[in-house]
């Protein structure tokens, strides 16, 4: 079974703040990841088409497919972990989430559809999806 993660991407003012951060990882790295110190114990169900939702100013604004997680022995001596992403950034459609601590477990069938283009063929901006969305949440 899948399963995915939410996280708040902390910083973040929008999508191309993500996209920036994500980039110069990628100017060193091979593949962008991000480190944290629990280590899921769901790991063999994320690489099995999970992916990590990104919560950027309360909003779940995108997603990045995670291809491994690896635990390794942080600075201080403590047991941590590294989750690897496929580079390419999904938006998903806008979705209102509260601010938490670390990372949580998404069940799939809570997890936002990716982001559609309209009927005319273009996007929509996130911004306005997102003010949208929040309207229509009572």
């Amino acid at each position: 079974m899948t399963v995915h993660l939410i996280k708040l991407c902390v910083g973040a003012e929008d999508m191309d703040d993500l996209v920036a951060w994500q980039m110069r990882l990628m100017r060193q790295h091979p593949k962008p990841f991000h480190h944290t110190r629990m280590v899921p114990k769901r790991a063999a169900e994320l690489i099995q088409g999970g992916s990590i939702y990104w919560v950027i100013r309360g909003m779940i604004l995108a997603r990045q497919a995670i291809i491994e997680v690896n635990e390794f022995i942080d600075r201080g001596e403590r047991k941590a972990c590294e989750l690897v992403f496929d580079p390419a950034i999904i938006a998903v459609q806008p979705t209102p989430k509260r601010a938490f601590q670390g990372w949580r477990y998404l069940k799939p069938e809570d997890a936002p559809p990716d982001q559609k283009l309209s009927s005319t063929g273009q996007d929509m901006p996130t911004a306005l999806q997102a003010e949208l969305r929040a309207a229509l949440v009572w």
